[in-house]
């Protein structure tokens, strides 16, 4: 049973994550090009696009923590300190997408942003994919692990 709630943990990981992480990155240079060129209808659908996969992909993700608490009650590591660590920094990643980019690109979509607003929120994305990437090398490299890695 651990094997399959790992794999799904990780199927979970690469389809949902991934899409967020890149289309979070590729949202500010094209909201900057759509706001460069107002009428541009295909540089606005492609930040509409953009988002959109982001909010659905977002939701998709909740999996990810779901089959990973799974995965480690399942293998006995739930007080290990590189999952507690790894858990917080996948609930600050959360928060900085749910509260810092998806707002800011909701704005963007609406017609509100500005060039300011799109060079925020390309940091905003950075951190949370700084964060996701901490959390992937944890879970690759995990003090203690069994692997010799």
């Amino acid at each position: 049973m651990t094997k399959f709630l790992l794999a799904v943990h990780v199927l979970a990981a690469i389809i949902a994550v991934g899409p967020v992480t890149v289309a979070a990155s590729m949202f500010p240079p094209s909201a900057r090009k759509a706001l460069e060129a107002p009428d541009d209808p295909r540089a606005r659908e492609t930040v509409r696009l953009l988002h959109r996969i982001c909010r659905v992909y977002a939701g998709v993700g909740i999996a990810v923590p779901v089959f990973g608490i799974a995965t480690a009650t399942s293998m006995g590591v739930m007080g290990d300190a590189w999952l507690i660590v790894s858990m917080a920094l996948t609930v600050a990643a959360a928060i900085v997408l749910v509260v810092l980019v998806l707002p800011r690109q909701e704005t963007v979509v609406e017609g509100s942003g500005d060039r300011a607003a799109t060079v925020q929120l390309a940091m905003f994305t950075g951190v949370f994919n700084l964060l996701w990437a901490t959390v992937t090398v944890l879970m690759i490299v995990r003090p203690g692990s069994t692997t010799g890695a």
